[in-house]
């Protein structure tokens, strides 16, 4: 079936003929017999590594069965469409929790594999394909590949990060982590510069598992909220009531605008600030805040938005940062949804993993055409100068120079690539 499909970023809506998948014994007779394609799964990814325009999708949202749980152990087999929300509510209850998740568990396995994805707690468990103790591998010949950190190590450094194109991820083995329940303890503390970010972010790495800030990028100050959190045990207690709120229609323009910029971001750090000191808090306000407003990347009208996620050396770092920052500030176009945070000094386990020792920064744009896209191209030029790089689950126009140079062993990772699977960013970075 043709069915036109966008992804997070609304950038566009290009049709794709849909095949779904629901029994994984016939994943590898289907992809023999109807490719070549590309997986995807909820949709998650900003620009179009989950996207194929004008050709087609398996989509995998029907593997979604949990196959076995250790209780004992915490060791979880389940299949690839999954969603990370329904293994925490799984697995939560029972004492477990997953060790590794990004900004929404409104994703699959299979994606948050194919992507590499990480949380606010890299600098002590690393990626989520650290976790993953095996996964099952489908190739557009017909072949099934099973591998994992020692099993077909090459095939596994290929698949996690790979951007779904070594084949389709079927199923995978994680190993979960023991909690006392779902609560954490926290601390927000506002900073005003970028220099107290980094310090906060040095202080944090020995005592807090999870570190995170907001940062005001137009304040031309680089000031912000840092966040910071560890597992606690905190007895029983109510859990919050989800009050979930859905954005219920596409405005005609974007409703982040030079005139709702600065007041918001004023607003948000002073309602922050408020709010700054220890408490206890549930894990899922904690993770996932935008999870809570359905549809929210509907605010940015009909022409979408551009996601920029960054991350360069610690090296340089800071002066990198505060560039990206003058840029931004100077341009009139600007972000509330920015997030500064620092990576821990640990190699990615993926060869196009997009984790890397340094400091990450995440923003978003609304999508004013040319104007935009030349403020994108000079911050692409000082990440470079930096000897950084960009997240490819974010991007929907990285140069291909860039991709190239920040991805060292692309040319490794071309020998695993299943030729009969492609996607919109394949063609444009790699090729066919």
């Amino acid at each position: 079936m043709s069915i036109s499909i966008s992804s997070w970023g609304r950038l566009d809506a290009t049709p794709h003929e849909v095949h779904f998948l629901s029994d994984r014994k016939s994943v590898s007779a289907t992809l023999a017999s109807l490719h070549p394609g590309l997986a995807h799964g909820n949709g998650r990814s900003y620009g179009d590594v989950c996207l194929n325009p004008g050709g087609l999708l398996w989509k995998t949202t029907g593997l979604d069965r949990f196959i076995h749980f250790d209780d004992s152990t915490g060791l979880l087999r389940c299949e690839a469409g999954i969603l990370l929300r329904d293994i925490q509510r799984m697995s939560v209850p029972r004492g477990w929790i997953l060790p590794v998740t990004p900004g929404t568990q409104l994703v699959t396995v299979g994606g948050a594999i194919a992507n590499d994805v990480h949380g606010k707690n890299h600098h002590v468990l690393g990626s989520f394909g650290d976790h993953i103790r095996q996964l099952t591998l489908a190739r557009t010949d017909g072949s099934v590949i099973v591998c994992g950190p020692d099993a077909r190590p090459d095939w596994f450094s290929a698949t996690v990060g790979g951007l779904g194109l070594t084949g389709v991820i079927v199923d995978a083995t994680i190993q979960l982590r023991r909690v006392a329940g779902p609560w954490l303890d926290t601390e927000n503390i506002p900073y005003t510069s970028l220099d107290e970010f980094f310090h906060l972010a040095d202080e944090s790495e020995a005592g807090w598992e999870h570190t995170v800030s907001w940062i005001d990028c137009m304040s031309g100050t680089g000031k912000g909220i840092f966040m910071r959190g560890n597992p606690t045990d905190a007895g029983p207690r109510p859990v919050p009531s989800a009050h979930k709120r859905a954005m219920p229609f596409t405005p005609p323009v974007s409703l982040v605008n030079g005139l709702t910029l600065r007041p918001f971001n004023l607003a948000y750090y002073q309602l922050q600030k408020l709010k700054s000191g220890r408490g206890i808090a549930h894990y899922e306000p904690f993770f996932y805040p935008l999870d809570n407003l359905l549809e929210w990347n509907r605010m940015y009208g009909p022409r979408g938005f551009y996601q920029y996620q960054s991350v360069v050396p610690r090296q340089g770092g800071h002066e990198a940062v505060a560039a990206m920052l003058g840029e931004i500030g100077r341009s009139g176009e600007g972000s509330f949804l920015a997030v500064l945070k620092t990576f821990g000094n640990r190699q990615p386990i993926g060869m196009l993993s997009f984790p890397q020792p340094g400091v990450t920064l995440a923003l978003d744009f609304p999508n004013k055409g040319e104007k935009t896209l030349k403020l994108l191209a000079r911050l692409d030029a000082i990440v470079q100068e930096a000897g950084g790089r960009l997240y490819p689950a974010k991007d929907a126009r990285m140069p291909r120079g860039l991709f190239e140079a920040g991805y060292p062993q692309l040319a490794e990772f071309l020998k695993f690539r299943d030729p009969g699977i492609t996607s919109g960013l394949s063609r444009r970075l790699i090729g066919n």
